[in-house]
């Protein structure tokens, strides 16, 4: 059966998502991959409006890391950015609780995480 076009755009931005995260540190590049893996199972089967939103935000997520990985001079802390107050407030109660996950994770020493993948 063939995929509709929105469910082909879906995963080609997938796809572009996992190769710009081939540019980050390996920690960096797993941890990204679990969580962008994760968010597209997660949402395989929302709304149209739900979905729009998604590839919305990701297609922007992949384009700041593509940027950011182009600069020479960007140092590892700077990869990313932070959430605003208005992006926050949209937020679910699951989500907000992903949220917290993720910065507890991405908060830990670099060699916490290197220990745990061996």
């Amino acid at each position: 059966m063939a995929l509709s076009v929105q469910a082909r755009s879906v995963r080609v931005l997938y796809r572009r998502i996992l190769t710009l995260h081939r540019k980050l540190p390996l920690e960096m590049k797993a941890l990204g991959d679990e969580y962008a893996r994760a968010e597209f199972k997660r949402h395989k089967k929302v709304g149209q409006a739900e979905a729009a939103n998604f590839v919305k935000e990701w297609t922007q997520y992949a384009d700041m890391i593509d940027m950011q990985t182009k600069m020479s001079d960007v140092s590892i802390e700077e990869i990313g950015s932070n959430l605003d107050e208005t992006k926050l407030n949209d937020f679910r109660e699951e989500q907000l609780g992903q949220l917290l996950e993720l910065h507890k994770e991405t908060s830990r020493p670099l060699h916490d995480l290197t220990d745990e993948k061996r």
